[in-house]
């Protein structure tokens, strides 16, 4: 009897950047806003359930589109009431997830902006495809 296997591997095309605040995630998201010129509105919270018994978990979540760029900027929160999303980076409270183009000039206007925030402690670019719990962050 022949076997068929089917390999299965996740489409990580974004890019992931870590925040590590004391601010809340509307505090931060102002100062964001402020900073960078850009407009993160709250949207429905990111909602995940690991298995089918449990009880979902939320996490806040914000957007921000660049109309001429199509470019996609969410801010995630890695704390919800219950869990984390990535639980791996315990010590990263936000990760802006930005989909689809943005070049490398951009990136790092974006994360020099992040850091220039006085109450950010650090804003990074991380590789997404490291992280054990990557799948939290497709939707």
């Amino acid at each position: 009897m022949n076997r068929t296997i089917l390999k299965y591997e996740l489409d990580l095309d974004f890019v992931l950047v870590a925040i590590t605040t004391p601010l809340k995630d509307y505090k931060l998201c102002y100062q964001i806003n402020k900073q960078l010129s850009v407009d993160f509105c709250k949207v429905a919270e990111l909602e995940l359930v690991f298995n089918g018994d449990e009880h979902p978990l939320f996490f806040s979540k914000y957007i921000y589109e660049e109309s001429h760029t199509e470019t996609i900027f969410y801010i995630l929160a890695n704390k919800g009431v219950d869990g984390l999303l990535i639980p791996e980076m315990r010590n990263v409270d936000f990760f802006l997830l930005i989909k689809n183009y943005i070049d490398k000039e951009d990136l790092q206007y974006f994360i020099t902006g992040l850091n220039k925030i006085s109450e950010v402690l650090v804003a990074l670019e991380i590789e997404p495809k490291k992280l054990k719990s990557k799948e939290n962050l497709i939707f």
